[in-house]
């Protein structure tokens, strides 16, 4: 008889870019070779996303997150309250037709809070589940937001739900590049276990390294918030075209506003040696073929940059609270793994020369670990294995014996 897969539920929700969704899709790829994982997706979906064997995705009522930081729905069928209703009862009557044996929450209670009326009905779910007792765990990047007015409340309470719900805590980073305790301050120490698994890396699509790189690769991210490096992108390319004959490739992403990718299309209509892509698959065939990439600094771009060993200058995004890629930036920066540029600095002959001058920048060659996803698996398949020993040993004997 071939070996049952224990059955996981990962929640995924994100909002402003594709970060969230690129890392828990890239955990679920790993995970789904030793679990039978249920994807619970709550936000839009890009277009192009491959199917992976071994992964039932649910797609919930999709919400987004406005520049005014609340939430707006991406289904005009239904409004935002019909939305959360919505979602609540399918996260809900997901978990108790399913009857998962890993329960894996990215963000939060470190974020989401407008969405703690969905998560928190979960959370008190598989607390009150003491047949099955599955493991809760929280999924977390590297680097928190720890800019906001009510900081210290905020993460006292993440603490608290932390303490009160979860298993564990997995943090997707290397410990030597950033500690939670970093940008995590609560009151009371934190109870729960901590658990860091390295970065959560892409799979190499190559097996070498191409030697034939030629051009400057211009990303950010899923879009969202790209135009503004777009447009000083374009500019830097007219001055450096003129000067070095440098091609350019700008990749504008699928969640790029559609009036801003009009806008960027008819600007470069005619310009030689610049090519503009609305999406790709995967970045990291295409840094492997370019001798320079521009982007902005967000989780899973840093990843495929450090993977391809490819010189990269970074323009953070940053925005009210949002100080997340600010921080990841100067961290790599001081690693001496990117070049990075303020984002208050961004012009076309700012970024122009910064360009030329990243042709003579070497990465440090000291790694970070970006083994994350085998990592997540294997230390899921511990604390599995602990807590089914944990629950065996807490049983009546007769139901134990039974089992």
């Amino acid at each position: 008889m071939s070996q049952h897969k224990p059955r996981l539920l990962l929640y995924c929700q994100h909002s402003l870019g594709m970060g969230h969704w690129v890392r828990a899709m890239t955990l679920a790829n790993a995970l789904s070779r030793e679990f039978r994982v249920t994807f619970l997706n709550g936000g839009r979906a890009p277009d192009h996303q491959a199917a992976i064997a071994d992964l039932d995705m649910l797609n919930l009522p999709p919400l987004g997150m406005g520049e005014d930081h609340q939430l707006y729905s991406q289904d005009d069928r239904y409004s935002v309250k019909e939305s959360l209703a919505r979602r609540r009862q399918l996260v809900l009557d997901t978990y108790a037709m399913l009857r998962p044996e890993v329960v894996l929450i990215e963000l939060f209670p470190f974020g989401r809070k407008k969405l703690a009326g969905e998560l928190l009905p979960l959370l008190k779910a598989a607390r009150r589940d003491k047949q099955d007792m599955p493991l809760v765990l929280c999924s977390l990047r590297d680097i928190m937001v720890n800019a906001r007015k009510d900081q210290s409340r905020h993460d006292e309470r993440a603490r608290w739900i932390t303490d009160r719900y979860f298993d564990g805590l997995l943090v997707h980073a290397d410990p030597r590049f950033a500690r939670l305790e970093d940008s995590f301050r609560p009151r009371h120490p934190l109870k729960t276990p901590l658990l860091y698994t390295g970065f959560v890396g892409p799979r190499r699509t190559t097996t070498t390294i191409k030697s034939c790189r030629s051009g400057v690769l211009v990303s950010a991210g899923g879009g969202m918030v790209g135009a503004a490096l777009f447009q000083a992108a374009v500019q830097a390319h007219a001055i450096n075209w003129a000067l070095k004959k440098l091609p350019m490739t700008i990749v504008a992403g699928p969640f790029l506003p559609e009036a801003d990718w009009q806008d960027l299309a008819e600007q470069v209509k005619g310009m030689d040696g610049l090519t503009l892509l609305r999406s790709v698959p995967a970045m990291q065939p295409l840094l492997e073929a370019h001798s320079l990439s521009v982007s902005q600094c967000g989780y899973n771009t840093v990843m495929d940059i450090l993977e391809s060993r490819t010189p990269a200058l970074v323009v953070p995004f940053v925005r009210g609270q949002e100080d997340e890629q600010s921080q990841r930036a100067q961290k790599l920066a001081q690693l001496g793994l990117v070049k990075d540029l303020n984002p208050a600095e961004l012009t076309g002959q700012r970024l122009a020369e910064q360009i030329l001058e990243l042709r003579d920048f070497a990465p440090n060659p000291t790694g970070l670990d970006l083994a994350g996803a085998d990592h997540t698996v294997r230390l899921i398949q511990e604390l599995l294995t602990s807590k089914r020993d944990t629950n065996a040993e807490s049983r009546p004997e007769e139901y134990a014996h039974a089992c």
